[in-house]
C-alpha cells in the first residue's frame, strides 16, 4: 500500500468543518508485511529531542472524532450512493475532489485521486457534533504513547510540529496493514 505523497486535503477531513487548514507531513511507503520495522527510529521520537514540555500520558487516550476516509474512482457516484443512505454534505471542495459526509455521527470523507487504499481517521480535539472540547489528548502525547507501546508511526509527527502546539498528523499502521490516520487540527 503507498501512502506517498499524500496531498493537502486528504488531511483535511475535519478542517472545512472548523476553518482551519489542513497539515502537511512527508509521506512515506508502507509495507504491510514489515510494519512493526520502519525505517524511522523511535527514540528520536521519545519527548527528548524536542522543545515541548513533557506531559503525563492519560489512562485513557481521547482520539476524538471517528471518520473513514475512503479513496473513490468517481466522487459523484459516490456521493450519489451515500447521499441515498441519507448522509449530507458537511464540507469538503468537490472541484478539488473531497467533500465530507455525515449522517447523525457517522461521517465518510470521499477522496477521488488523493491516495490508495482507505483510512480510519481520528481527529483530536474535534468532535463529530462540531462542540469542540477544551480538553483533549495532544497529538504530541498520543505519539509518544503509540512509541512507548512499540508501535513506530509509518509518517511521524514532523520536527517543526513536534516542538509546539497546534495542528499535526501522523500515519500508524495497524497488524493487518490498515492505516490510521490521526490528525490534530487545532
Amino acid at each position: 500500500m503507498n501512502l506517498s505523497p499524500l496531498k493537502a486535503p486528504t488531511w483535511a477531513l475535519a478542517a472545512a468543518l472548523i476553518g482551519l487548514s489542513s497539515c502537511q507531513t512527508a509521506g512515506h511507503d508502507v509495507d504491510a508485511q514489515s510494519h512493526d520495522a520502519r525505517s524511522h527510529d523511535a527514540e528520536s521520537h521519545d519527548g527528548d529531542s524536542h522543545d515541548r514540555e513533557s506531559t503525563t500520558i492519560p489512562s485513557r487516550l481521547d482520539l476524538g472524532a471517528f471518520s473513514i476516509s475512503l479513496s473513490v474512482k468517481d466522487l459523484a457516484a459516490s456521493r450519489a450512493f451515500y447521499e441515498a443512505l441519507g448522509f449530507e454534505q458537511i464540507g469538503g471542495v468537490p472541484e478539488q475532489n473531497w467533500i465530507i459526509l455525515r449522517n447523525g455521527h457517522s461521517i465518510v470523507g470521499l477522496f477521488q485521486g488523493m491516495f490508495e487504499g482507505n483510512m480510519l481517521t481520528f481527529n483530536p480535539g474535534w468532535a463529530a457534533s462540531q462542540n469542540h472540547p477544551e480538553d483533549f489528548t495532544d497529538i504530541r502525547d498520543l505519539e509518544k504513547h503509540v512509541i512507548a507501546s512499540g508501535i513506530v508511526p509509518v509518517t511521524p509527527i514532523t520536527d517543526e510540529a513536534r516542538k509546539g502546539a497546534g495542528p499535526a498528523s501522523l500515519v500508524l499502521v495497524d497488524p493487518d496493514g490498515n492505516p490510521v490516520l490521526i490528525d490534530q487540527h487545532r
